[in-house]
């Protein structure tokens, strides 16, 4: 049984459904053994007939040489029968693989909208302000009648508590 908690809709961690390299390297050593157990033959004879050509050994080289070619021949079995073995898992995986990515775009595009919304909203803000500023210049006002428009918290002079709260209690 596995130690990882059952997933959850309410569940926020993208750990959990996002694998880094070595769970993948170790989810699939645990899917397919047979094939890491074949690169070890492999080496195996590769390393015994090396020492048994350094040795002068003709007759073992030769019989690690067929040994590789054993090892070689059971890893692509093993690669074969795994493949075949494990294609629906691995279409599953890929179909959920692509939900997770177009989940994920989809925030991105709605953080991205928000975003805009939220510039959209200070650009207009600012845009009122403006046209307030320059009406008051236009009604005749001048510079005098510009700063009157600014609210009082937003003028450069001091503002004591009590100002303060009178005003939020004036409004």
């Amino acid at each position: 049984m596995s130690d990882a908690p059952l997933p959850s809709s309410f569940d926020g961690d993208s750990d959990f459904y996002e694998e880094n390299r070595w769970q993948k390297f170790s989810r699939r050593l645990k899917e397919e053994p047979l094939i890491p157990l074949g690169c070890a033959l492999t080496c195996y004879a590769l390393l015994g007939a090396t020492r048994s050509i350094r040795a002068g050994d003709h007759a073992t080289t030769n019989k690690m040489f067929r040994a590789r070619i054993y090892a070689q021949g059971f890893t692509l079995l093993a690669i074969v029968a795994g493949s075949m073995y494990y294609s629906g898992d691995r279409a599953k995986r890929k179909q959920f693989d692509g939900v997770v990515a177009e989940k994920k775009a989809k925030e991105k595009n709605e953080a991205w909208i928000r975003e805009l919304e939220a510039r959209d909203k200070e650009d207009k803000e600012w845009r009122a302000r403006r046209d307030e500023v320059r009406k008051s210049m236009e009604s005749g006002g001048g510079v005098g009648a510009a700063r009157s428009v600014l609210e009082r918290s937003e003028r450069r002079e001091r503002v004591g508590v009590l100002d303060a709260v009178r005003d939020l209690v004036g409004r």
